[in-house]
């Protein structure tokens, strides 16, 4: 017996589909990232830290999907280059807070059009229902314990 009989076949996959969903998403956002020189890590902690404000680097690795050490080596070029500015919590000095600059937040405005065209290309397709509805049942796969 073969290990295929006992498994689903990859068109079924959860993780594989996931993935696959992923790139169709991705895809799009790719090529707006590439025309501006900004990888996705870099857009996922700029749209964090503008929606959230200033925030601790724990809580941005968690809404940016990052682990800590590669968001500390991302953070210091984005310091760098002026998108946002750190500096130790005056109440406990082990926290690093992070903030968007004016800099980071024109990044996010001048491709918010492109960024808003690609979203709703998604929901133009799929239709708003089907969307809440898939976005829910992400959300609620994420409390499940594996």
């Amino acid at each position: 017996m073969t290990i295929q009989s006992h498994t689903k076949s990859t068109s079924r996959s959860l993780p594989i589909a996931l993935l696959r969903a992923r790139e169709t998403v991705m895809a799009p956002i790719r090529d707006m990232l590439q025309g501006i020189q900004l990888t996705e890590q870099k857009w996922r902690i700029l749209r964090v830290l503008d929606e959230l404000g200033e925030v601790e680097q724990s809580t941005i690795a968690n809404e940016a999907c990052l682990l800590l050490p590669s968001l500390t080596r991302i953070l210091r070029t984005m310091e760098a280059e002026g998108q946002i500015t750190r500096r130790q919590d005056s109440r406990d000095k082990r926290r690093t807070m992070v903030k968007i600059t004016e800099e980071g937040r024109r990044i996010l405005k001048e491709n918010l059009e492109t960024s808003l065209a690609i979203s709703n290309n998604i929901e133009a397709q799929m239709g708003r229902e089907k969307l809440d509805h898939l976005l829910d049942l992400l959300e609620e796969l994420q409390a499940v314990k594996v």
